[in-house]
């Protein structure tokens, strides 16, 4: 804290030094944290969480006043590169986003919220919809599944959708049902693993909890809400090398049932009467004070608790250059937000004035486990909506296939991380497809259908990014190594709908700890951005069938 303190300082006294021939009357500067931490040495984790210099329960707010920068300085993002505009970086929103954002519930969650401020209206599944051109709707569903839409003021009946789809879900570890758990004098949570986790990473982690609970009201109802609790709370441990000689010769192999079971505190003989006598034997009563703690309630209204093992270190950038982007959950959170603010940002008044087709953002939940459930892209969630959205903006039109027509002429961008070729493992990648990092979204190809791109969703896709200076790059696996799949097969065979699978180049993908670059960032928004403004009048130039 005291280095952070120092490089305020310094900062402070320089810009003292050189505005002191200015006015006077010059207005005061609210800088961002991330603008100013982006290019101070990250000796301090204080300068690593966009949240340090503002007002919470541990932080006094921070404002730097009258604190005048180079244009270099204050720009997260090249005068010269691609993703510069009027908008300017999101990279210090996605920050927020990411640090926010610690279970698939709370990425909904402030989904939700970011569309409120933005005016979209809220929609129920259970109520009946009254849409019309202009209007800006969403709805969410188990609060981990979102779908936003905006409709173009000269939208017809049969006029396609343009979607872009992603998830809220990572690999990650959960507590069990039961998650009581004691050895050896310790107090351990049982825990599964949620997904296909790089597990040896979770390793000596300053870990804690987060998810949703169900709480039981005064007058008998339940109440749903989100709980996260922010200090370092569990750890796994890794065993000495001392008492393992060979896990540099023979690999760490740790057993996931045995071995991975989180720490939270050692017992005492002595502990409170009241907590051993609540009946809450399925969890521990020290874990149920914690979460009551952060509730503001009794333990005994807590019915129910679902909840994610999670990394605490905060997102941040990071490098010499501070070029990347250091967090956990960049697969798939940030492809998520990309998309979400692509469409706020393109749906103002003026952007829906001359279009004729529904832009629409969808975030669904267990991608990572085959996404087969409700909230998941295996639920018909997305076709629903479109056909309800259809009937709705119908009224009483009634012609031959209006749903059908519309899914034809609609196309969907299936946005998920993909692989950046890794300096010390190049082999991994064929020779000819090794995306970088800085270089664009990537657009991924298979040929045994792995991924959704066809040769036409392809050049659609590139075209729309050509059009405003984008760069893409290629992937394509070895032929001797299997594939990843996305959302995108599962909604194309789904629907039928054309589509195209591309993603934000990353580095240790499914790991606590992931990287990206920071550029990609910005050209991953502006792309989905123009996909929205441009994609009408680009599908128009080309007949397939």
């Amino acid at each position: 804290m005291a280095m952070a303190a120092a490089a305020i300082a310094r900062l402070q006294h320089a810009s003292s030094s050189s505005s002191s021939s200015s006015s006077s009357s010059s207005s005061s500067v609210l800088i961002k944290p991330y603008s100013v931490s982006s290019k101070l040495t990250h000796s301090s984790s204080f300068f690593c969480n966009p949240n340090s210099f503002r007002n919470n329960n541990t932080r006094s707010s921070i404002i730097i006043r009258r604190l005048h920068l180079t244009p270099s300085l204050c720009s997260s993002t090249p005068e010269n590169s691609p993703a510069s505009g009027p908008g300017g970086s999101i990279v210090g929103d996605l920050l927020d986003y990411l640090n926010e954002s610690w279970t698939q519930f709370h990425a909904t969650a402030e989904a939700k919220r970011q569309l409120v401020a933005a005016g979209f209206h809220l929609l129920s599944e259970n109520d009946d919809w009254e849409l019309k051109p202009g209007g800006r709707y969403f709805f969410t569903r188990n609060m981990s599944c979102l779908v936003a839409f905006a409709i173009g003021e000269k939208y017809s009946v049969g006029n396609g959708f343009h979607v872009i789809a992603a998830h809220t879900d990572s690999p990650c570890l959960k507590l069990k049902p039961k998650s009581a758990l004691s050895k050896t004098n310790y107090l351990m949570v049982n825990v599964q693993t949620y997904g296909g986790g790089l597990w040896h990473t979770w390793f000596d982690r300053d870990l804690s909890v987060a998810g949703r609970v169900i709480l039981r009201a005064d007058d008998g109802s339940f109440q749903h809400k989100l709980v996260k609790v922010k200090r370092p709370l569990l750890r796994v441990p890794t065993l000495a090398i001392h008492l393992d000689r060979t896990v540099n010769q023979d690999g760490f192999k740790p057993n996931l049932e045995t071995h991975l079971n989180p720490l939270l505190a050692t017992k005492h003989d002595d502990a409170s009467s009241d907590l051993k006598d609540k009946n809450k034997s399925f969890h521990h009563p020290l874990l149920m004070q914690i979460l009551s703690e952060e509730l503001g309630c009794e333990i005994d209204d807590i019915a129910n608790i679902e909840l994610n093992i999670c990394d605490t270190q905060p997102s941040c950038l990071g490098g010499a250059n501070n070029e990347f982007i250091f967090s956990g959950r960049l697969d798939n959170l940030a492809s998520s937000f990309c998309a979400l603010r692509a469409l706020v940002d393109s749906c103002g008044p003026q952007d829906l004035s001359d279009e004729h087709a529904i832009r629409m953002v969808a975030l669904f939940d267990n991608e990572e486990v085959g996404s087969d459930s409700m909230q998941g892209a295996g639920a018909p969630t997305m076709f629903q909506a479109m056909k309800r959205i259809t009937d709705s903006l119908g009224n009483q039109y009634i012609r031959e296939s209006i749903i059908e027509r519309a899914i034809r002429r609609s196309f969907l961008v299936s946005a998920d991380m993909a692989h950046g070729v890794h300096p010390n493992f190049m082999e991994k990648h064929e020779e000819h497809h090794r995306p970088e990092l800085h270089k664009g979204l990537v657009i991924k190809h298979n040929a045994n259908q792995r991924y959704a791109t066809s040769g036409t969703t392809a050049f659609l896709f590139k075209e729309v990014g050509k059009i405003h200076n984008l760069p893409t790059q290629d992937f394509v696996v070895r032929n001797d190594m299997g594939c990843g799949s996305t959302i995108g097969p599962i909604l194309a065979s789904g629907i039928g709908i054309r589509t195209v699978d591309c993603g934000i180049p990353q580095l240790s993908m499914h790991s606590v700890r992931e990287i990206c670059g920071k550029e990609d960032i910005d050209i991953a928004y502006n792309h989905f951005k123009a996909f929205y403004q441009t994609f009408s009048s680009v599908d128009q130039k080309l007949n397939v069938d």
